[in-house]
Formats: C-alpha cells, structure tokens, sequence
C-alpha cells in the first residue's frame, strides 16, 4: 500500500466522535483489545493522561489515534504509561500507526515519562512488529488474562525505555 501523508496532532474533545469511531473498529476485529465497547467521552477522557493525545488527520478524516493511560496512581510509577494507537481499516499498512506511535513516543519523553508500556493480544502480529520497530521489548506473556467472545486470550507485555528521560 501506499504511505499516506498525514499530519499528527492533538486530539480536541470535538474529534471525539471520529475517534471513537476508530476504536470501535479496532474493537471489531477482535485483536486489537479486550474492551467490548468504547465509553463516553466522559469516560475516555477521565481514563488516558490529559498530555500526549496525538491525532493523525488526511484532510478533515481522523486516521487513526494514540494516547497514554497512567498505570498507577503511585508517585513512584508517574513516569511510566500504557501506550494506546489505533488506525482505521482504509489506514492501514500506511504508515500511520509508525508516526502516531513515534511522535507519542516523543512528546512522552517531553512529559517526562521514562517508560512505555503496551498489552497486545498475542495474535495482534501488525500491533507487536510496530511495537518492536519503536524500541519496545517483550517482557512477558499474559496467559488467559481475559475472555473475549468466550475465548480466553494472551497477552504479550511490552515496554521500552526511554534513553533522554530518568537516565541521570
């Protein structure tokens, strides 16, 4: 496929609509989470770090989609997040998830975040190549962590470490 020139950018509430769009068709396809449903914007926002929501838009279409989750509460994991992106069907294989993950990668950095997590589903091979293409590393394998459709499914932990931000 062709590699599509997109433009990355921050997510406003007012793309909400196209976004959630997105992330019901990664929901889908069965690979992309556990999630069965996406929630309100309400829930949405309240559940992914205010910094660091990054959109990448061809003309007025909202391609695809990245965000963090904080994945603790705990002062002395502030500096770690969980990685969402996803990429609509007509999108993919483009190049989209590649500059949406690269430009999260560098605006968490620039919010001082020194790791990045991710949990992808085992047979998520597009999502773990991606991953890997960026630095990530698998840490470890989530047998039966959750059902989906009345399927148990694995989970590939993966995590990269910053090389600018907690090396001091």
């Amino acid at each position: 496929m062709t590699k599509i020139e997109s433009i990355i950018g921050r997510m406003e509430a007012g793309d909400w609509d196209q976004v959630r769009s997105v992330y019901l068709e990664g929901i889908s396809t069965g690979q992309a989470t556990l999630e069965m449903e996406a929630p309100d914007w309400e829930g949405w926002d309240s559940s992914h770090l205010p910094h660091c929501r990054l959109v990448a838009r061809a003309n007025e279409t909202i391609s695809g989609w990245a965000a963090l989750s904080q994945v603790s509460s705990r002062r002395v994991y502030s500096g770690v997040a969980e990685v969402s992106v996803y990429v609509t069907k007509s999108f993919r294989g483009r190049g989209i998830g590649l500059s949406l993950l690269e430009a999260l990668i560098i605006c968490s950095e620039q919010h001082g975040i020194w790791t990045l997590q991710a949990g992808i589903i085992s047979e998520n091979d597009a999502s773990l190549a991606l991953h890997r293409k960026c630095g990530f590393r698998e840490v470890g394998r989530r047998e039966r962590i959750g059902k989906l459709s009345g399927t148990w499914r694995d989970v590939i932990l993966l995590e990269r470490r910053s090389e600018v931000v907690g090396q001091e």
